[in-house]
């Protein structure tokens, strides 16, 4: 990188590599917890004050009752028999990571979208920073892009990059400005 380097990775500096134990059964009871659906008392896992910081269409959310009542809560009601399904978790001190999926029933409104009956798959990331047996950070990244091209919606008016791979259309290219392509 040509310049000034910006400083990486601030927050896992100084993780604490004793506490990866404790910070794996936290999120395993945790995920265990929304697979069953829990709601009231999900706190169990999380602190009264955490951050849940989520990407555009997810919202962030400061507490546990702004992510029971903000998240949580609509996302029940419109997805019904769902179960999680981490694909990968990593543990790292009081840090852990996780992707996967949903798997769900599209039973009620999802951003103006009605109710389908479809079942649809819900991807997501995760990352978790866990102190004193509790969640206290939670950044979350959840393509409802893809879920709603499930339910026929398009949220990229034909205009995604997909095109480019099945090559529909052709991919833009940097100028020689601003690009070290040769």
């Amino acid at each position: 990188m040509k310049g000034m380097r910006p400083e990486q990775a601030v927050l896992t500096r100084d993780t604490d590599l004793s506490k990866t134990d404790e910070t794996r059964r936290v999120i395993e009871g945790m995920v265990d917890g929304l697979n069953d659906h829990r709601i009231a008392d999900i706190g169990e896992f999380f602190h009264a004050n955490f951050r849940w910081t989520g990407n555009q269409g997810c919202g962030c959310k400061t507490g546990l009752r702004e992510f029971q009542d903000n998240w949580q809560r609509p996302f029940q009601a419109a997805f019904s028999d769902k179960v999680c399904i981490d694909e990968a978790r990593l543990f790292m001190g009081e840090w852990a990571a996780a992707f996967g999926r949903q798997e769900a029933t599209h039973s009620g409104p999802f951003m103006g979208v009605a109710p389908t009956g479809k079942r649809v798959e819900i991807r997501y990331m995760d990352f978790w920073k866990v102190e004193d047996g509790k969640i206290v950070d939670n950044w979350v990244n959840v393509d409802f892009a893809h879920v709603l091209a499930q339910l026929g919606v398009d949220v990229f008016s034909g205009e995604g990059w997909e095109a480019f791979d099945r090559a529909e259309r052709q991919p833009p290219r940097p100028d020689s400005q601003h690009s070290n392509e040769q």
